[in-house]
């Protein structure tokens, strides 16, 4: 008997652990802050119908289908030469487990630094400090080690003994906290300007294509359609599950914990930000950060916290108790991809996690100690550059699904995926049709062909030197960096495709 979630929730609740990640308690505030709040939320929330849950829904049928991972998902259904798409796929979010692992470890010291007391004393100044004398020590490294190392621990005991049980305290916990958190930082004395400031609405802001672009990819990384874990999770999935019932549900569960961060966040900083940051705009500190969102999250809001008239240290707690559960739940479906792709490869689960384990760890050591984007640090910039490259890579991920689907037939597709299974419960899928057809390949070429552009302006160069630093390899955030390596990955792939792709299949 295959293994499998013990009922929908379970499945519901693995599913929003692996969307909500730190993404949701840092990335989003500061990008809505930087796109005109309140306005940004219109086309964001439009995003997440349009692009978001069309992509989960073509995940979970192929992952309900087919009973595979990424790679061999695509091999089963649109035959083996699709193997390297998935293969893509499955190579993009393990690029992205090797740091967000680091960015997990720092989670759980803060978490520590918070319940011990050792942010009570902290200024903008000693804040900066501490945290450029924690990455320059050997502890980012540990931190790391025990980031994966409990994320490889839940998913070596299995779907119902290790993943179910531990998103069933995560999640939970998480909303909780998220609630809590916004409560307290709309309570507080002039909360109401940022509270005005995420419900005020420009229109004529909704004229600039920047905002769109920025919504699409914020929803689209947020939500973790294109990543493929919702194909590993729905291998578990019972036969009585609705792929749009659930997908929707996890699409709104993950944009609901963003709102909850943003009300946490925003009206806290409007509010404290006085006393925190004297002649500072709100608005501004909102906004700043570094990769992974370092700057504001490990610096910036262990001040703001301790401003706060009373249960500073208590929300300090929380924030961090949130960020680091959000940073595992999402460890353990990127750490379940790894797994479930090396399961179809032949090797048993427990193995499976051992090697997930030992590769996670090690690359993701130049994360942890390569960090030339925080003061102080010197380096070749590894942690901000495959930031950028696996980051950027999701959007052909979900790219690559779509069109796998459309060139196997949209109707097929969802004949034999969707409205088959679910005949009896499910309309005809105009819709599903409509999205995944028409309105997610046109929202893929305008993503990509804003990335080329805005990039090119991004190198501060014109003419053919602003050309050379555009397409320069070793430019840590240029065009040519991300072509690099995604070509580097493709060729391997499209070269032991036949074998990998007849192996993840069987």
């Amino acid at each position: 008997m295959r293994p499998a979630f013990s009922s929908r929730w379970a499945l519901i609740l693995a599913t929003l652990g692996m969307a909500i990640g730190t993404g949701n308690l840092w990335r989003f505030p500061r990008i809505l802050a930087a796109n005109g709040g309140g306005t940004f939320l219109i086309p964001w929330a439009l995003f997440l119908f349009t692009w978001s849950i069309p992509l989960l829904m073509v995940e979970f049928s192929l992952g309900r289908a087919t009973q595979k991972g990424p790679l061999g998902a695509f091999a089963r259904l649109f035959g083996e030469r699709a193997g390297w798409r998935g293969g893509f796929v499955a190579v993009c979010t393990l690029g992205i487990m090797f740091y967000y692992s680091v960015v997990s470890g720092w989670t759980l010291r803060y978490l520590w630094l918070a319940v011990t007391g050792g942010m009570t004393t902290l200024t903008p100044e000693t804040a900066v400090a501490s945290f450029e004398s924690f990455t320059s020590s050997g502890a980012p490294l540990g931190f790391h080690l025990a980031a994966i190392g409990l994320s490889c621990a839940v998913v070596m005991r299995g779907v119902t003994g290790g993943i179910e049980r531990a998103c069933k305290v995560l999640v939970p916990t998480l909303f909780a906290v998220l609630l809590i958190a916004a409560v307290r930082g709309l309570t507080l004395e002039g909360a109401d300007a940022g509270l005005d400031f995420l419900t005020t609405v420009d229109w004529a802001l909704l004229g600039e294509p920047e905002i769109w672009l920025e919504a699409l990819s914020q929803s689209a990384w947020s939500t973790g359609a294109g990543w493929g874990l919702m194909i590993c999770y729905a291998v578990y999935a019972g036969s009585n599950l609705r792929a749009g019932r659930e997908c929707v549900t996890t699409g709104v569960g993950n944009n609901l914990a963003s709102l909850l961060a943003a009300l946490a966040i925003i009206p806290a900083t409007f509010a404290l930000a006085a006393v925190a940051a004297p002649g500072a705009d709100p608005a501004t500190l909102v906004q700043e950060s570094g990769p992974a969102n370092t700057g504001l999250t490990f610096i910036w809001m262990p001040v703001l916290f301790q401003q706060m008239p009373w249960g500073g240290g208590v929300l300090s707690v929380l924030f961090f108790l949130a960020l680091a559960f959000a940073a595992l739940s999402s460890m353990i479906a990127m750490v379940e991809l790894g797994v479930r792709s090396l399961v179809d490869l032949g090797l048993p689960r427990r193995g499976a996690a051992g090697l997930v384990f030992a590769v996670g760890f090690l690359l993701g050591v130049p994360s942890a100690i390569d960090l030339p984007f925080v003061a102080g640090h010197t380096g070749l910039g590894f942690f901000a550059n495959q930031d950028w490259v696996w980051g950027v890579g999701l959007i052909v991920s979900g790219g690559l699904a779509a069109f796998s689907v459309i060139g196997y037939g949209v109707d097929k597709f969802w004949v034999e995926t969707i409205g088959g299974p679910e005949a009896h419960r499910q309309g005809a899928g105009g819709i599903f049709r409509i999205a995944v057809g028409v309105l997610v390949p046109v929202q893929f070429v305008g993503l990509m062909a804003w990335w080329f552009k805005e990039s090119y302006g991004w190198t501060g160069l014109s003419g053919w030197e602003g050309v050379k630093a555009w397409l320069n390899p070793m430019e840590a955030f240029s065009v040519g960096t991300c072509l690099v390596q995604w070509a580097l990955v493709l060729v391997l792939l499209k070269a032991f495709n036949r074998r990998l792709a007849s192996r993840s299949a069987r």
